[in-house]
């Protein structure tokens, strides 16, 4: 019962968007297009629930002060805690290749109309928030800290996903000159963090 309150709350009171402004780049530049925002909201998804337990059991098995105990009582004195945000970048990083391949195998129209913003989901603030905040959090398993990052992602893709079919539709609206493009986008962003907030009266 605990995941599953910690599932919908990150997709919808603690989201990545519309509460932290975390992966705002990529959330501007790519949801211009339903389909390509959608690839990209499944490949961040796809990247926090991989990572994110990674990250879990090399902090809490190798980073945190005393976390090396299991070596032995000569490493408990241990503390590799401030090599966390290299480490976190790095598999991260490491990760995002896979996708990127995998993408570029399997699908490459979607390879294309995400162009530099695949690669860059390596350097995407909300996948290494995800981490820093599960690392604040103290999850109690690697499974909490996949249930986190998998809302997360839905989180991300569904405020993505949102913003591209508004502004598809968009297309066919007589927009004032100076809003047009990045202009109502903002302001749209706006507007639906305003939404969001209403899920602040979930009880869980």
């Amino acid at each position: 019962m605990e995941e599953l309150n910690l599932f919908i709350k990150s997709i919808f009171i603690d989201n990545m968007i519309f509460a932290y402004f975390l992966g705002m780049c990529s959330f501007l530049a790519v949801s211009k297009n339903v389909k390509t925002a959608f690839g990209l909201g499944i490949a961040v998804t796809f990247m926090l629930v991989v990572t994110l337990p990674i990250n879990y059991l090399l902090d809490n098995y190798l980073l945190k002060p005393g976390a090396m105990q299991w070596l032995g009582e000569e490493f408990a004195t241990v503390d590799l805690s401030f090599l966390a945000l290299i480490m976190f970048i790095a598999v991260i990083a490491s990760m995002t290749q896979l996708v990127e391949m995998a993408v570029e195998k399997f699908s490459p129209s979607l390879y294309a109309s995400l162009g530099i913003f695949l690669p860059l989901i390596a350097v995407n603030c909300a996948i290494l928030g995800c981490a820093l905040f599960m690392q604040q959090r103290d999850f109690g398993s690697a499974w909490t800290a996949t249930v986190y990052g998998a809302g997360s992602g839905i989180g991300w893709t569904l405020a993505i996903v949102g913003l591209a079919a508004i502004r598809e539709k968009l297309a066919y609206s007589n927009i004032p000159k100076p809003l047009r493009g990045i202009g109502i986008t903002f302001i749209l962003t706006g507007l639906m963090g305003i939404a969001f907030m209403s899920f602040l009266g979930i009880k869980l």
